[in-house]
């Protein structure tokens, strides 16, 4: 009924025939986009065709990429119709889909004659009693995922944990016993820098993520409770250095920046600060959304709905961290490492399913994902 150039809400008789449509029981396709769905802005509220399946044309509209639309768009399915490449070129596009060929471009093999010392050192901070859990993930994320040296910071009560879990790490242990709350005095010769994984929001701990971004200016990544701690005292946004990542899901995103009504909004803001602050923003969804310092941003196309699991973030703060501390730049390392995320996922629902998957197995995964990268080079 209307594709889309659609500009305001259905009524009369096209709602009636929407309504009809979708209480009919019959299965629903849509043809480039769902009739009632608006392409740039919010429909929440309207009148809108659910369907099944979505048949767009060339490329994803910015409407089907984003949660809210999630129950009007079903599966979606981009058709070439033969548009010509110097046409699609010459179109302006301030967001971009990240696909296998651009990850391409950005992935280094290693050298032969590398050593640890090539690779990096990354520093993950995380932990508190009950949560050591997320910064374990996050250490072996860091782990699988290439860095020469991982060290992780904890409380005192996740050291035996930690050197279990993951001996190839080394580990400093805090003073305290529950919580974080001091950093070590050579912090400066880390490469990168993960913070937030469980470390929780106890006043210490908010001064530690103080201390820690005053004093270290490279780029940080922060994440989970980080970015809580960071809510608390959103001053230090002012300080962070440049290029640091911030990696919220909504609700953070939301505690950072003040409330939002819907996905466009939370995107435009995205845009916005990330210009305004010259860090960079991974807005985590569906096809999460990355915002970089000059206006630009991608949408991933990796991952499924079996990640959607509490520690699944733990794993791509270690991705993260681990590939700047590789050298990868800030915005090398945030668009590879949520595509080789939501990559390693996809492997993961393959072999253990969608429902039965882990954040754990995503990591296993990540093998399987720099295997295939080396094969077709």
């Amino acid at each position: 009924m209307y594709g889309s150039g659609l500009n305001k809400p259905l009524d009369g008789l096209s709602e009636e025939l929407v309504n009809h449509l979708n209480t009919s029981g019959a299965t629903i396709i849509s043809i480039d986009t769902p009739s009632g769905l608006f392409i740039e802005s919010s429909s929440l509220g309207n009148a809108i065709i659910n369907a099944a399946y979505t048949l767009t044309f060339q490329c994803y509209k910015l409407g089907l990429l984003l949660q809210e639309n999630a129950p009007f768009i079903g599966e979606v399915q981009v058709l070439d119709i033969g548009l010509l490449p110097d046409f699609l070129n010459q179109i302006i596009s301030t967001a971009e889909l990240l696909d296998e060929p651009k990850v391409r471009k950005v992935f280094k093999p290693r050298s032969r004659f590398a050593h640890k010392g090539t690779f990096g050192h990354a520093l993950m901070i995380g932990g508190s009693y009950g949560k050591i859990g997320a910064v374990v993930l996050a250490t072996k994320a860091s782990l699988h995922s290439g860095a020469g040296l991982t060290t992780a910071l904890v409380p005192k009560c996740g050291y035996e944990i930690m050197q279990v879990s993951a001996p190839e790490a080394m580990v400093i242990v805090d003073e305290m016993e529950t919580h974080l709350t001091k950093l070590p005095d050579d912090i400066e010769k880390f490469t990168a820098i993960g913070i937030g994984p469980g470390i929780g929001t106890n006043p210490d701990t908010q001064k530690l993520l103080s201390f820690i971004i005053r004093r270290y200016r490279k780029p940080l990544v922060i994440d989970a409770d980080g970015l809580n701690c960071l809510a608390l005292q959103k001053d230090l946004l002012q300080q962070l250095a440049p290029y640091s990542i911030l990696t919220p899901h909504p609700k953070e995103f939301d505690r950072l920046f003040g409330e939002h009504q819907n996905d466009f909004e939370r995107i435009s803001t995205a845009k916005q600060k990330a210009a305004e602050l010259k860090i960079i923003i991974l807005l985590k969804g569906h096809h999460t959304y990355v915002a970089l310092p000059d206006s630009n941003g991608y949408f991933n196309s990796t991952g499924n709905e079996g990640m959607a699991k509490g520690g699944s973030g733990d794993v791509l703060t270690g991705i993260i961290t681990s590939l700047l501390s590789q050298g990868y730049s800030p915005k090398d390392a945030v668009l590879l490492g949520a595509y080789i995320h939501g990559w390693a996922g996809d492997f993961a629902a393959q072999k253990y399913s969608k429902e039965a998957m882990l954040p754990s197995h995503t990591i296993e995964c990540l093998g399987n994902v720099f295997i295939q990268l080396q094969e077709k080079i």
